[in-house]
């Protein structure tokens, strides 16, 4: 990752990496309790004895993965991976699908790029996008404690004007979390606002400016317009910028995420999602089944209200965590 190295963060020893790392896992684990519940319950009900595969527990498998919000095409894609390596005798009984599901999620996930895009200099700028109440203004703030806890120099840009409560939260978030901010009164230009907050961060040697943009105007033309508007500012200010565009979705509506991501990526290409709000589903299945939906990478996830419940996406911790 760049100048993104952990270097002011002092010397570990292996044992405090070891800590840190059970903990994460373990914070995750709870963050996905209800989804795994939802899964795992019916898993052990269908899996527990060791059984004969046949087309019902197929059937059965392809059930529990659609009502974790999987998808429909990726759930059929993946019951097919395991009608094919029954067929070939690679898994005779119920006994071996478990661990066969968990590999081949776990490939699959893996072929994402999960890596953040960083500037070779400094400030390294990040759009985020997402619709009202998917949780976007707390994952900003999730996503710059993240960097600031990194000891990088971070600005926020209040520049979804028009909804007030966006900027006074953002500003409350600021704060909070000890970063910069550039803001307007409500209802100024959104790419303005943007503008000047670029102008800021390359004067106050900013390493990271993270722009809030607006998840709703009258119409879609109209917000699409304004995002490609202010993405347009970014690029002319600061040569490849926006480094990082990322999607917040709101993982407790499911597949009208995916519809949601389809939407927006028309408009300004999306590089990575920040998944939030996925402690408090049981549709946190909808990861397993992005790669074949949209195939952009899921770069972070938020699992609770504070700012320090964010994680980087790890496909292993993941499907560990939501299988166990």
């Amino acid at each position: 990752m760049g100048w993104f190295s952990k270097k002011n963060a002092g010397v570990s020893t292996q044992e405090d990496i070891e800590n840190k790392s059970w903990l994460s896992f373990q914070k995750l684990k709870k963050g996905l309790e209800k989804t795994r519940t939802k899964i795992t319950s019916r898993f052990k009900d269908l899996l527990s004895f060791r059984r004969k595969i046949d087309e019902d527990i197929l059937e059965e498998l392809e059930t529990i993965l659609l009502e974790s919000d999987m998808g429909v095409g990726p759930a059929t894609k993946i019951i097919q991976d395991v009608r094919d390596a029954w067929k070939s005798k690679e898994i005779e009984d119920t006994s071996n699908i478990y661990d066969f599901l968990k590999d081949k999620l776990k490939q699959e996930l893996k072929a994402w790029d999960v890596s953040l895009i960083t500037a070779p200099v400094p400030p390294t700028v990040i759009m985020v996008a997402g619709v009202n109440g998917s949780g976007k203004t707390t994952s900003i703030a999730k996503l710059a404690d993240f960097f600031i806890k990194q000891g990088k120099k971070v600005m926020l840009s209040a520049s979804d004007t028009f909804r007030a409560a966006a900027v006074e939260q953002l500003d409350i978030w600021s704060k909070r979390i000890g970063a910069d901010i550039v803001k307007h009164q409500t209802g100024a230009d959104p790419a303005a606002v943007t503008f000047d907050a670029l102008e800021a961060s390359l004067s106050r040697g900013i390493d990271v400016l993270i722009v809030d943009t607006a998840g709703r105007l009258h119409t879609n033309d109209n917000l699409m317009n304004e995002l490609s508007k202010i993405k347009r500012v970014i690029s002319k200010k600061i040569e490849n910028a926006p480094h990082e565009v990322l999607m917040v979705l709101d993982a407790t509506t499911g597949q009208n995420a995916v519809s949601q991501a389809k939407l927006f990526n028309r408009a300004v290409n999306i590089t990575g999602i920040f998944l939030s709000k996925l402690d408090g589903t049981a549709k946190g299945g909808i990861i397993l089944g992005m790669r074949n939906e949209i195939d952009i990478p899921v770069k972070f996830i938020g699992i609770g209200e504070s700012a320090e419940d964010i994680q980087e996406f790890d496909a292993d911790n993941f499907v560990d965590a939501l299988f166990d």
